[in-house]
């Protein structure tokens, strides 16, 4: 976060000051005191069990809807000005944004993109799956005048939370990895899902890209949303693969191509559903400018950065054990077995 006054955060989120307005934030925001960022401020929202004033002793900074017993700008409803302090700090700021939503593997497909983009250049993007009206915020006020590209994961759980998240982080380039049954319950259908999740390229400006599943016809649907160009992946699209084999741990070989250009690729990760996953990110990358040949270089050294997804051990005695407890919808659920029946 770029450093700024307790003063000058109270002006930007129309609060006031209970303690010292000239307290200096350096530190990025967060949400949880167990994991404190030095110097940092601590956001307090009162929650459906817990209170998070009630944790703000010893915090050098809060954001909280009452004072504490540390420095804190008090606002009537600490999520909506933590939103208005992201967007300030990253007006201010000048990296790329890209955005990314989907039913499942988003995460996946972030993790990705990530590490393609930090081999050009500095980059912040989302933890875990922090992609909500909280996590999004967070994510955008880790970025510094160092940031050369913010990858921000965006969730929904019903219309009009990804324009108000895109609100918070407008991107340049934005994905939408597909349109499954996640969350199937609040929305009613595969149809509504997918007016929710195409917010996220009509938040696009004209000179923006969207990068879109071609083998999803609820996705490819959505450039009609957008004035900005559309840019597909998928066993149809702009960025393909070709030839996917899968070694005995289930990483899987192949081919990936662009614009008549094929490069040869062997992904770390477990799962066949990894190639979709890294071809979007190659997409996004090039959206962002990077060279095709760049952005596929580092797919083969990528880590999950993200804990319990597809994560395989071997044990001493040769028993390979696959974690992947994070969550589950079918579709994901469908993947995870596949990939363990590969091994």
């Amino acid at each position: 976060m770029i450093p700024m006054s307790l003063g000058e955060i109270a002006a930007v989120v129309d609060g006031h000051v209970h303690g010292e307005p000239e307290l200096t934030v350096t530190g990025a925001a967060y949400l949880d005191t167990r994991d404190p960022v030095d110097e940092g401020l601590f956001v307090a929202i009162v929650g459906e069990h817990v209170d998070g004033h009630e944790y703000a002793a010893g915090a050098h900074a809060v954001l909280g809807s009452r004072p504490t017993d540390a420095p804190t700008v008090v606002v009537s409803d600490p999520v909506a000005a933590l939103g208005r302090l992201a967007r300030h700090v990253l007006d201010r700021l000048d990296p790329t944004v890209l955005a990314l939503t989907g039913s499942q593997g988003k995460t996946g497909t972030k993790d990705y993109l990530a590490a393609v983009l930090a081999a050009a250049g500095p980059t912040v993007a989302t933890a875990g799956n922090f992609n909500n009206e909280y996590g999004v915020p967070i994510t955008v006020l880790r970025a510094d005048p160092t940031t050369a590209y913010l990858v921000v994961e965006m969730g929904a759980r019903g219309i009009g939370h990804i324009s108000y998240l895109c609100e918070i982080a407008p991107p340049s380039v934005a994905a939408v990895v597909n349109v499954g049954t996640a969350h199937i319950g609040e929305f009613g259908s595969r149809e509504a899902i997918a007016a929710a999740k195409g917010e996220i390229v009509e938040a696009l400006p004209a000179d923006g890209t969207a990068v879109l599943n071609a083998d999803d016809a609820l996705t490819t649907a959505m450039a009609s949303r957008t004035e900005a160009r559309s840019l597909t992946f998928g066993e149809q699209g702009d960025v393909s693969w070709r030839g996917v084999e899968l070694d005995d741990l289930g990483r899987p070989t192949f081919e990936i191509g662009y614009d008549g250009t094929w490069l040869p690729v062997t992904l770390g990760q477990t799962g066949r559903h990894q190639v979709a996953n890294a071809a979007a990110a190659v997409a996004m990358a090039v959206a962002a400018g990077v060279p095709f040949a760049t952005a596929v270089a580092t797919l083969g050294s990528v880590v999950p950065a993200s804990r319990w997804r597809m994560e395989v051990h071997e044990r001493a005695d040769g028993l390979i054990v696959v974690n992947d407890a994070y969550n589950a919808n079918p579709a994901s659920m469908l993947a995870a077995l596949e990939a363990g029946l590969a091994l």
